[in-house]
């Protein structure tokens, strides 16, 4: 919680200093707009979508992956699954999340708003894919992302880099409509406020996109050391990885917003929410070095 309220307040200062310095420099009276005003208003679209998102996330995940919730367990199995994840959270020091089992390729997810209120799912492709040494270790992997409280960290980064996309698109929009309507007395925004907006939403949402993914990457390092520090080693970690590996599993049935909480992510460099399973590997066999 203090890791979080010191990075919420780090960042409303450093819009603060944005609309200072805009004051200062005089970027209203080029643009013909508020700047105050439209810091607030991107502050409320930036964050109204994430902050939404994270508190409808456990049951978007529930609806969206069919998701079995584990309420009395009806098999030895399931009664394992819960009991480890039982431990694994007493461990962390957190509540117990929510269990359960969803159909599909292997992989696993942790989501929720809150740390004692959280939902860690794993697959049947998962359950009968890896050995019981690794499953516990991806269950560690998912309990250690909500001890970090890393869903509400990753809804304030997205909220903070769409407040960032929604402010400069505007005021570049208005510079570029006060320049192409030099002369012209009509109030309002133009065609070119209009059209620069929409490009530059659409540019500036990539280049966040890939601060996200790399907030994201960093945040399953992490998670794959606090699986290693809840199961006592990282060989179990380890050889979950590899064998998630050999089934090429990417995350490739999940939706976008629950692949970023998997234990395997997407493909591609800039934009994968995950490292590459070889650079995962090697970080947790440096750390059991």
């Amino acid at each position: 919680m203090k890791r979080i309220a010191l990075f919420v307040l780090t960042n409303i200062a450093v819009m603060v200093v944005v609309g200072i310095v805009s004051s200062l420099l005089g970027v209203g009276r080029y643009t013909g707009t508020n700047t105050g005003q439209l810091m607030i208003f991107s502050l409320i679209v930036g964050f109204a979508g994430a902050i939404v998102s994270l508190l409808m996330s456990k049951t978007a995940a529930k609806m969206s992956m069919g998701v079995h919730i584990i309420q009395a367990p009806q098999n030895a199995d399931e009664a394992w699954l819960v009991e480890t994840v039982r431990g694994f959270a007493d461990k962390a020091g957190i509540g117990m999340p929510e269990v359960g089992i969803y159909e599909g390729e292997p992989n696993a997810f942790a989501t929720g708003a809150f740390k004692n209120s959280s939902l860690v799912a794993v697959s049947t492709g998962l359950l009968r894919g890896m050995t019981r040494e690794e499953v516990e270790a991806v269950i560690g992997h998912e309990v250690a992302h909500v001890a970090n409280g890393d869903m509400v960290t990753m809804a304030l980064i997205q909220g903070v880099m769409n407040t960032f996309v929604v402010f400069a698109s505007r005021v570049i929009g208005s510079l570029v409509d006060g320049f192409l309507r030099r002369g012209d007395d009509r109030s309002g925004p133009g065609v070119g406020y209009y059209i620069t907006t929409v490009v530059l939403d659409i540019l500036f949402g990539f280049l966040a996109g890939i601060v996200v993914a790399w907030f994201s990457r960093q945040r399953e390092f992490r998670a794959d050391a606090g699986s290693a520090q809840l199961t006592g080693s990282a060989r179990n970690m380890i050889a979950a990885l590899q064998r998630l590996g050999g089934m090429h599993a990417q995350g490739q049935d999940m939706p976008k917003n629950l692949a970023a909480m998997g234990i395997a992510g997407g493909i591609g460099q800039l934009f994968s929410t995950h490292p590459p399973m070889e650079q995962r590997i090697a970080a947790l066999q440096a750390l059991g070095r």
